[in-house]
This record gives C-alpha cells, structure tokens and sequence, in this order.
C-alpha cells in the first residue's frame, strides 16, 4: 500500500516536471528517459549484486517476450502522456488515468478472477457513471484518455503475471527501449538537433527525466505483485486527481459543469470503496483475535 500510494503521489505530479521541458520534442524526452533510467537501474542492481538475475533475465525467452511486451506499452504510454501535458491537455490525460483502474478492475475480474463484495461493486458503479459523464465531456480529446487507460492497464496485468523481480523486470524493459531509442535520437540529431546539450537547465532536467521515470515504476512493480487488482485500480484515482488539480489551479485549463459532476461521482466511488475496506479490515481482525 506503501509503495502503490507513492508511485501515484508522484505520478500526479508529474506535470509540473514535464512542463518544464515543454520546448522539447515529446519523442525525445521519451527517448531519453529510456536511457538515463536504464543506466540509472544498471547502477541500482549492481549496488545491490542482482546484475547476474538481469543478464539471466535477458536470455530467458519465457521472459523477455512478456516483458517486451510490457516494454511497447510503457513507451506507448510514456508517449502520449508526455505529448499531452506539453499540447495543454493535462485534464484529458488525468481523464485517461481515473479510466484505467475501471479497466484494471475489469481485467482483474475477467482474467484473474478476482472478486467483488457488494460495496466495492456499488463503489465501482459510482466511479463509472462519473467517468462516463466526464468521456461525454470530453470527445475532441478522448483518443488520448483511452489510450493512456488501455496502455498502463494491460501493462499492470502483464508486470503482474510475469514472474520477476521488480527491479529486474523494469531493467529488461529498459534495455529492450534502448536499442530505438538511440536510434531516434540519432535520427533526430542529424535532422535539426536534438535538445540535450543546448543548455545546462535542460540538459539537467533531461537527465533527472531517468530517476523521475525509475522510481514511481519500481514502486509500482512492487504494489502490482502485492496488491489485489482491484484495491490497486482504486489506489490509482491519487494520480489523476493530482493531475486534474494541476491542470484545472496552475495550467489554466477549463472545467465544465458537467466534469464537476463526474468527479464527485468518482469521489463519492472512493469514499465507498474505502470505507468497505475499513470495514473488511477490522472484520478480519477480530477473525484473526
């Protein structure tokens, strides 16, 4: 629970941090994310002796397919995200991660077949009627907000599934990115330049885009290996209200009368699901006393 609520924490302020780098292409702060993580999680797993499980990991097939897999949908989702907060859609892409846990919970169901109590099923409800009034709201932009659910859904089932280390799992991701990566930025350097180097701010905030990327991901692989799908699609609504915040108090986005609705629908969906886990919490102390 730890670990789930500070990668949200610090995915919903991930924003304030892109928008710092908003003159430079989204497909290079992409690409180099890729690269400043991956040397930045060879570091972390040589300070802590696990470089001999990566270099296992890379040649173990049943492996390295799932995870690139997991690979394409970060960096598809790490895209648009990026492209989004940079284009003035940061409501649209807060849109994008109150949908996901919907569609978490649904995978969760459908293919581990995790159950619901009633509450949680209420709850659940609750938060569906507030995002489909808040997709209604917003159709120019809905393209953004489904892919950035579906791509960060299927890649929370896929890490889940696979049996790896979380560390371990997001170095293999890393390094399968790396290869296009550097072939993009070479791409781009010998077609107008690239931005890294141009100068010392945005050369240092595109190296701190590593760390930014590395740590929520870790956090996350360890809340996704621990936590049922469903408490873990609920965790997530910290991400996108920060989001929201962000983009409605500080970017000067716009909020309709009907987006105010959606969200004390969802609200009103957490505030159940909760309060059903406090109350399962405590039915499964006196069981334990």
């Amino acid at each position: 629970m730890i670990a789930g609520a500070a990668a949200y924490g610090l995915w919903g302020l991930l924003p304030l941090f892109f928008r710092l780098l908003h003159h430079v292409d989204p497909t290079e702060i992409v690409t180099q994310r890729i690269l400043w993580s991956l040397l930045l999680i060879l570091f972390i797993l040589m300070v802590r002796r696990d470089l001999p499980a990566f270099a296992t990991a890379m040649r173990d097939r049943k492996l390295v397919v799932p995870l690139a897999a997991s690979a394409l949908l970060i960096g598809i989702n790490w895209l648009t995200y990026v492209w989004a907060v940079n284009q003035g859609h940061v409501v649209a892409a807060s849109l994008g991660y109150f949908l996901n846990p919907l569609i978490v919970v649904l995978l969760g169901m459908v293919v581990l077949k995790e159950r619901l109590r009633p509450m949680q099923m209420l709850a659940i409800g609750a938060a569906a009627a507030g995002v489909a009034i808040l997709a209604a709201a917003a159709l120019t932009t809905l393209w953004i907000s489904l892919t950035l659910a579906l791509s960060f859904a299927f890649y929370g089932l896929v890490r889940k599934l696979t049996p790896v280390a979380p560390m371990t799992g997001l170095g293999v991701e890393t390094a399968l990115l790396t290869p296009l990566a550097l072939a993009y930025l070479l791409w781009e350097a010998g077609h107008g330049g690239i931005g890294f180097g141009k100068d010392a701010p945005t050369t240092a905030l595109l190296i701190l885009s590593g760390a930014v990327t590395t740590v929520p991901l870790v956090l996350f692989a360890v809340a996704a290996q621990r936590l049922p799908m469903a408490t873990l699609g609920l965790l997530q609504y910290m991400a996108p209200t920060l989001q929201f915040l962000s983009g409605i108090l500080l970017f000067g986005e716009t909020l309709s009368p009907g987006q105010m609705l959606s969200f004390g629908l969802i609200w009103v969906g957490l505030i159940l699901f909760a309060s059903d886990g406090v109350v399962a919490a405590r039915r499964n102390r006196v069981a334990t006393a």
